[in-house]
């Protein structure tokens, strides 16, 4: 009896000891810090090191960033961006050694940012150079289903992009519209509604979608249902309702994937706005029939349109409400293109301040809209020319990097998939942060600085600091 009671100890302290959180300890780690700052050369350089130090309680006057790896949250998928036919006929058009640059920059890990997940679209957007569909208009049957416009510019992006990134990238499609003879306004422009009885033969589409793009080699990780259902865009565009999309998918769509052999697929709902994100999220998720398709909620950051600000807020509570679905941003950038705009330090900080703020209120995965366009901010074949990272200009050969490229960089490069983000929050609103515990052990923390003086501060871990310092109008990696 005295064994077995000696045994049971033995087995219970070994439990506890294995659900014990990581230790909090830092003391002797180095920290390498990488930086982009307005008005130097520092692009994601590295630019400092330092070591942690005991400090003990600091002081009301002193800045801390604090970080608490024993409390951790969700774990990240990864970051990318979106290859439209903008982009990949943007590629097609520069010179053979800047194609192989912006693929590098993108989606090599070392020496470029590390993009893991890629968007594309279901047929056409406002970013291609016109509007198409796989299919001869009028043709329900979908027997004329094919996927030729896109083997001329993107599915070869798309498959380099591929290789450059070690063999595989998680990509999601995103229809704009059905074609214009399944919706009540006969277009595929300016929104309308999808015909009750082409129900079943546009939730076919997205499987015929999947099933060619993976015949080229292209493996499909997911769908979204519908990009901006509640917008109607002088481009393609389709509204439904939350209790369309509900419905839609769970007697349709849902059902079609899995007959299909695509119960694997992800699903994602929404793929808008957040300012209506709760709504939408809860009447898809409160129903069970619907909610058993749903891989996560997808959101754009275009709320602020009118001149408000991006309502994060809304983010933590689908997350807090619904803490089992994902949240993925799925496409954000600045409108209105203008070439002598294209080194604004506020394009960079847009990015930083959403990745940090929607970061922290529990998102899985994030994804930038364009990942290349032109030195006009298209194609576009309705006049909607916007910013990207990366814009090659297609007459004179020239590779423009945005500051966006480099603030997005210091999350994808240094957030690796599969980190689990950990508990940091700064003393001080004169700055911003957030932070991630990497697989192979290494933890980075992100600090932002929109103001324009230079700032101090500590990196403050269980009793132990580092002494930094953030220039204005920058943003930084800790890299321990």
């Amino acid at each position: 009896m005295k064994n077995r009671c000696l045994i049971f100890a033995m087995l219970v302290s070994a439990l506890v000891s294995a659900q014990k959180q990581p230790s909090a300890s830092v003391e002797g780690k180095k920290i390498t810090v990488y930086t982009t700052a307005e008005n130097t050369d520092y692009r994601i350089s590295p630019t400092a090191t330092a070591n942690f130090k005991k400090m003990g309680q600091p002081l009301e006057t002193q800045i801390c960033v604090f970080v608490d790896p024993t409390h951790s949250f969700q774990s990240i998928m990864g970051f990318g961006g979106a290859i439209t036919d903008a982009a990949a006929e943007t590629f097609a058009k520069m010179p053979k050694a800047q194609q192989q640059e912006i693929l590098t920059a993108y989606f090599d890990a070392e020496k470029g940012i590390g993009y893991t997940i890629g968007r594309t679209t279901i047929h056409s957007s406002d970013f291609s150079s016109g509007s198409y569909t796989y299919i001869k208009e009028g043709d329900a049957s979908l027997k004329s289903f094919n996927i030729d416009h896109d083997k001329k510019f993107r599915i070869p992006m798309i498959k380099q992009a591929m290789k450059t990134a070690g063999g595989k990238l998680t990509l999601y499609g995103s229809p704009w519209s059905p074609p214009a003879f399944m919706k009540d306004n006969n277009n595929m422009l300016k929104g309308g509604k999808l015909k009750p009885e082409f129900y079943q033969s546009w939730a076919n589409y997205y499987t015929k979608f999947i099933a060619a793009y993976e015949k080229e080699g292209i493996p499909i990780w997911g769908i979204s249902i519908q990009n901006e259902p509640m917008a109607t865009q002088i481009w393609e565009s389709c509204i439904y309702t939350a209790e369309e999309e509900r419905d839609f998918l769970k007697n349709y769509l849902g059902p079609t994937m899995h007959k299909a052999g695509y119960a694997d697929k992800k699903i994602i709902a929404w793929d808008h706005n957040r300012d209506l994100i709760y709504q939408r999220a809860s009447t898809m998720l409160n129903d069970p029939e619907a909610a058993k398709y749903v891989w996560g909620i997808g959101y754009h950051w275009y709320e602020n349109w009118s001149g408000g600000e991006q309502m994060f807020g809304n983010l933590a509570k689908v997350h807090e409400a619904f803490p089992e679905t994902n949240l993925i941003f799925t496409e954000g950038c600045k409108e209105a293109f203008k070439l002598d705009k294209i080194n604004d330090w506020k394009l960079g900080e847009l990015y930083g301040n959403a990745m940090i703020n929607d970061l922290n209120s529990g998102i899985t995965a994030w994804t930038d809209w364009n990942i290349l366009l032109d030195q006009k901010g298209g194609p576009n074949h309705v006049g909607n020319f916007c910013f990207a990272p990366i814009h090659g200009d297609t007459e004179s050969g020239k590779v423009m990097y945005t500051n966006e490229y480099y603030y997005i960089g210091h999350f994808s490069k240094f957030i690796r998939p599969g980190a689990k983000r950990i508990a940091s929050t700064p003393s001080r609103s004169a700055i911003s942060s957030t932070a991630f515990l990497n697989k192979d052990g290494k933890t980075a923390v992100v600090v932002m600085n929109k103001g324009d003086e230079k700032v101090s501060y500590f990196l403050w871990i269980d009793g132990q600091a580092a002494e930094l310092s953030i220039a204005p109008h920058a943003i930084q990696t800790l890299v321990y």
